[in-house]
């Protein structure tokens, strides 16, 4: 008699633990029965933080098995190589004005209707009709050509990059930001509609011929241009609001426009471009806060001031020589209250003291 097969013995695939499981990792509010997946700024979190801090994925956070997605010639999906610049932790970036989607459409809302109010006001009571020539014609051929800065740096600047950046802090910034110039763009836009209308001497089309062609406004034209066809957004962020905003930006809006309408009998145009000062007001303070970060970094933060001296060598110069050929256009008002060298002088210290708040050298073209 045959002894009695063994049982076959089966093979079961050994048990690995990946760390991958329910419970296996520790973060903050792992152990408590409220739930969070970030550490907050203050003790509690703030509905900005909730609905923006790592909702944009990352691999170095909750991303463990890597990109699930990626473009077809190159990384996956937000690639800190998209910049030259480096941070030891791109998360640790907050707005400082916490925009998110509420507060974008709250915010905007509340200038539309203030531009609105401004504009029925001023048509009702005739406003335009007591302003002189050379104010008019002012407004309609420098005015009118701000419309198109502000409208190529948010189709082509800051819409082009919002989703470049490697957190969802510092891109939802720069959207707003987008939004804000889009919005501005389209302010003066209406607004050179409604002086068409009221008034036969306002000619509505100067603009564009004034853009296009007019000496004094192609240098800015083309640094607006050069802008464009930047790749690296950080860079991209730096030549407009740290450079470009600072020295020709500003110099316009707020040490020009802001400074002699009143003396020419307008009150209109300074509030609308009052709108666009304190839109980048905003903005400034996310950049400031952004690059401040990044001059501190403990590990990366004297190469990238070493990188941001390089940047400010190619858009410093540029920027300076766009400026001085906007010259002219301070002698064309019946009223001059202020002259170009005042103003500049103004607008390169305020400059000065932004580059100093993010630990940056005044550029040695300043002083020449």
């Amino acid at each position: 008699m045959s002894a009695p097969e063994k049982p076959r013995e089966r093979s079961f695939p050994k048990i690995e633990f990946t760390d991958s499981e329910a419970g296996a990792r520790d973060f903050p509010s792992s152990k408590s029965r409220s739930y969070s997946y970030f550490k907050p700024a203050n003790l509690r979190a703030t509905m900005y933080e909730d609905v923006t801090v790592d909702v944009q994925p990352d691999p170095a956070r909750h991303l463990s098995q890597g990109w699930l997605y990626g473009f077809g010639d190159g990384p996956g999906g937000y690639p800190q190589e998209w910049t030259a610049a480096k941070s030891s932790n791109w998360h640790a970036f907050l707005d400082p004005n916490e925009e998110w989607n509420q507060t974008i459409y709250r915010n905007n809302s509340a200038v539309v209707r203030q531009v609105e109010l401004c504009l029925k006001n001023a048509k009702r009571a005739h406003v335009y009709e007591g302003w002189n020539s050379a104010w008019l014609t002012f407004v309609e051929r420098n005015v009118g050509a701000w419309m198109h800065v502000e409208n190529g740096l948010a189709l082509h600047v800051f819409t082009s990059i919002q989703r470049s950046g490697p957190t969802n802090m510092i891109n939802t910034a720069v959207a707003v930001n987008a939004a804000h110039k889009m919005r501005f763009a389209q302010d003066l836009a209406l607004y050179n509609l409604d002086l068409a209308e009221a008034t036969d001497a306002f000619d509505g089309q100067a603009h564009r011929a004034v853009w296009q062609e007019a000496p004094e406004w192609q240098p800015t034209r083309e640094v607006v241009e050069q802008l464009t066809a930047v790749g690296d957004w950080c860079q991209l962020l730096f030549a407009t609001n740290i450079v470009f905003e600072q020295l020709v930006g500003s110099l316009f809006r707020s040490e020009l426009v802001m400074q002699i309408a009143a003396r020419n009998g307008d009150y209109i145009t300074p509030t609308i471009v009052g709108t666009g000062e304190n839109d980048y007001d905003r903005d400034l303070n996310y950049t400031r806060n952004l690059f401040r970060l990044l001059t501190r970094d403990p590990e990366y933060g004297e190469a990238n001031k070493g990188l941001f001296g390089e940047w400010s060598a190619i858009w410093v110069p540029r920027c300076l020589a766009a400026a001085r050929a906007l010259q002219p256009i301070w002698s064309t008002p019946a009223d001059r209250a202020v002259t170009f060298a005042t103003s500049l002088d103004a607008a390169t210290a305020k400059f000065s003291a932004l580059l100093a708040d993010i630990d940056l050298d005044t550029p040695e073209e300043l002083t020449k």
